[in-house]
C-alpha cells in the first residue's frame, strides 16, 4: 500500500471536495479499491501502486479543470474521470457559456450552486464587492434579498463576517419594506 498526500492551492476547498465531499464521493465510487481521504487543504490517497497511479492522473486533470472554471459538480467529476472534457446540459452550457462560473455566489446543500442569475444581480455583487454600504431599490421578486443573503452566506463561509443578523423593520401591515441584512465583522459586536 501506498500513499500519496496532494496540496489544495484554491481559496475555497469546498468548490473541489464538493458539497458534503460529493466529488470525492464520485472519486470514491470510480476506484473503490483507493481509500480518499479529504481534510482540509489536502488530498490523500491510499492504496495499490497502480491503480493509485492511474488515480493521481485523473485528480490532477480534475485540479486542472477546477482552476480553470472554478467549479466542479459531481457530474463533472463522473464524465472528466471517464476521459471526457466537459459534461453539462443545454441549460448549463448557456449559463456557463455566459458567466464562465464567475457568478457563482456560494456552494448550498448537495453542491447546489447558488449564482447571480440577471444583469442586475451581478451589478449588485460587483458594487457590494467594491463598497462598504450598498442601498438596492426595486420591485418585489427581483433578487434583492436573495443576492444579499447569499453574499452574506459566502462572507461567513469564508470567515470574512462572524454572523449574519436578519432584520425586519417593524411597520403596520400593508407597507411593502423587505428584509435587510447586516454584515458584522470586526467592528459588530
Amino acid at each position: 500500500m501506498k500513499e500519496t498526500v496532494l496540496s489544495l492551492e484554491y481559496a475555497d476547498p469546498v468548490g473541489f471536495f464538493g458539497a458534503n465531499d460529493a466529488n470525492l464521493d464520485v472519486l470514491r465510487r470510480k476506484y473503490p479499491g483507493l481509500k480518499v481521504v479529504g481534510r482540509g487543504r489536502e488530498l490523500k490517497l491510499i492504496g495499490e501502486e497502480g491503480l493509485l497511479n492511474e488515480a493521481m492522473v485523473k485528480v490532477r486533470n480534475l485540479m486542472a479543470y477546477f482552476e480553470e472554471h472554478g467549479m466542479l459538480t459531481p457530474t463533472e467529476v463522473d464524465y472528466l474521470i471517464d476521459g471526457g472534457r466537459r459534461a453539462e446540459s443545454s441549460t448549463e452550457r448557456s449559463a456557463s457559456t455566459a458567466s464562465d462560473g464567475r457568478d457563482v455566489l456560494v456552494f448550498g446543500p448537495g453542491g447546489l450552486l447558488v449564482r447571480a442569475r440577471t444583469e442586475n444581480q451581478r451589478r449588485l455583487v460587483e458594487s457590494c464587492e467594491r463598497n462598504d454600504v450598498v442601498f438596492a431599490i426595486g420591485p418585489a421578486g427581483t433578487g434583492k434579498t436573495y443576492t444579499a443573503v447569499a453574499l452574506a452566506v459566502r462572507a461567513l463561509k469564508n470567515k470574512e463576517i462572524r454572523r449574519i443578523i436578519l432584520t425586519r423593520p417593524a411597520v403596520e401591515a400593508g407597507e411593502n419594506l423587505g428584509f435587510v441584512a447586516f454584515l458584522f465583522g470586526e467592528w459588530g459586536d
